[in-house]
């Protein structure tokens, strides 16, 4: 296994010890110090994580992405398809396992395959694969269809109760009264959807200091056919469309303490950033980092994987066993609808090792190799980019957790480019929906790592939470908030050097 071992961790530490059990998420006792390594080896990674003061020439094993993970060159739209480079050979049939049942089309109960069925009886899609598309990004609504993009449903807290409860991590928000946490715009037979969600655009024109015009579109959402009744008059509305599935275990692998290191929630060194953790409770009811989602609202991907099934397309499972997904009382004949549970295999439509082989896939899928690192306009673009202040959100690197629970995660030089830090990126941007301790204009930073192959893979570049940003340029110029003096910074620059600039960010 140890055969393709990072460089950057021979680098780091000479050898690779036996990697540790790893500890629960416990952030009351473990967000503070990195207890995996030693005070020497601890020095070590803060001068490879470093930022760059050289942009004449890449850093060391910046080409790497991903570490000994990073998959191999891949240009064509399974690039985000692969599984991690340094798995063993048994762990890639697991991969294939996983892969089989993230594709896999349910359907509905009754059905004469029983491993298949329990679909809805409320939904947004039959399978994983149908919003994750070639593990990629999804895109805003075409032709009435948004299968890639979810409507989350939410109330802000109306009493004192509801708000202790969302401080404390007992729940996210309140869930619309009749239609729950999310539109699902179809149904089994027999069952109504929900209702249909429809965008229109309205242009907003940018003007660069050197007279250049760019036209934004700025989306105005609306849910059309509504089969159950009006909206709660305080319902927040919040598209996001699918994030792409690369490089996921080892985010999960990040110590908690190199994100938890990275916050500054009062500006204490006054550079107009202030990031935030987002904290919520896993399944056993402890503190933990949140660091998936557009809100940074799941702690791990298995959490994040089981309410997609739940959520997305309305399937049980060990971790949520719930079994009519997101049915509201008022919707009552939505319980009357058949589910899927197989009494023998436990009480969930998709019990373990469902789960756990979904979570392997998950965690496993490979981030690409950059390209042109060594490309004069490249290295431009970057020190460009950190010039700019982008690299105060999008923090480069960082070095896996030494016991990480998977080896192929563990100590791992990666290159995500994103803090995984809650921030406010201004009003532009905003939905108006609390999620935890996550304001209704604070976004988690998204990794980049993988961005300059959005076409290559998704057919399309799409961008930012709601698919509305046609191109990077486009993503660039809706940051405000936090993000204001970068966005500035941007404009100020050269056509030239602001297009060295998006072609750095190309080869990510």
């Amino acid at each position: 296994m140890f055969s393709k071992l990072n460089t950057a961790a021979l680098f780091l530490l000479g050898v690779l010890a036996n990697p540790l059990p790893v500890n629960a998420l416990e952030l009351e006792a473990d967000r503070l110090t990195r207890a995996d390594l030693s005070e020497a080896d601890r020095l070590r990674v803060q001068t490879i994580t470093a930022a760059p003061t050289d942009f004449s020439k890449p850093q060391q094993f910046e080409a790497l992405s991903a570490g000994a993970a990073t998959g191999k060159l891949d240009l064509s739209r399974n690039a985000f398809s692969a599984f991690s480079a340094n798995i063993t050979f048994e762990q890639e049939l697991t991969f294939q396992l996983g892969n089989a049942l993230f594709d896999k089309l349910w359907v509905s109960s009754p059905s004469s395959t029983l491993a298949s069925d329990g679909l809805g009886p409320l939904f947004n899609a039959r399978s994983c694969s149908s919003c994750h598309i070639r593990d990629g990004r999804g895109h805003p609504p075409e032709d009435g269809n948004a299968t890639s993009l979810l409507i989350r449903l939410a109330r802000n807290a109306e009493t004192p109760g509801d708000l202790a409860a969302i401080n404390n991590g007992e729940m996210l928000n309140l869930p619309e009264p009749v239609y729950g946490k999310q539109l699902q715009d179809l149904a089994v037979p027999g069952l109504a959807g929900e209702g249909q969600v429809s965008v229109a655009y309205s242009d907003v024109t940018v003007t660069f200091p050197d007279d250049t015009k760019i036209i934004l579109r700025k989306p105005n959402y609306a849910i059309t056919d509504l089969a159950y009744g009006a909206l709660h008059k305080g319902t927040t509305i919040s598209p996001r469309i699918a994030q792409p599935m690369i490089g996921l275990g080892l985010i999960e692998a990040i110590h908690e303490a190199d994100i938890a290191a990275l916050a500054d929630p009062e500006d204490a060194n006054q550079d107009g950033i202030s990031g935030r953790t987002q904290l919520v409770r896993d399944k056993t009811g402890v503190a933990a980092l949140g660091r998936f989602g557009w809100k940074a609202q799941t702690p791990t991907i298995r959490a994040q994987s089981a309410e997609a099934f739940n959520g997305d397309i309305g399937i049980s499972t060990p971790d949520v066993p719930l079994n009519y997904s997101d049915c509201t009382k008022p919707q009552s004949k939505c319980f009357d609808m058949a589910n899927g549970e197989q009494e023998r295999l436990g009480k969930s439509e998709a019990p373990d090792p469902v789960m756990e082989l979904v979570t392997f896939y998950s965690k496993n899928l490979a981030v690409p190799p950059r390209r042109d690192v060594g490309n004069a306009d490249v290295l431009r673009g970057k020190e460009l980019f950190h010039l700019s202040g982008c690299a105060a959100c999008h923090q480069p690197n960082f070095v896996t957790r030494r016991d990480a629970y998977d080896p192929a995660q563990a100590f791992q030089l990666i290159w995500p480019y994103s803090d995984f830090l809650l921030h406010d990126l201004g009003d532009g941007l905003a939905d108006g929906q609390k999620v935890g301790l996550a304001s209704g204009t604070e976004w988690r930073t998204p990794p980049l790592w993988g961005i300059g192959l959005t076409h290559n893979v998704s057919g399309h570049t799409f961008f930012l939470h709601d698919g509305r940003a046609r191109n990077l340029e486009e993503a660039i110029l809706w940051h405000n908030g936090e993000a204001q003096s970068s966005r500035l910074a941007y404009m100020q620059l050269m056509k030239s050097d602001r297009e060295k600039l998006l072609r750095f960010l190309e080869s990510l």
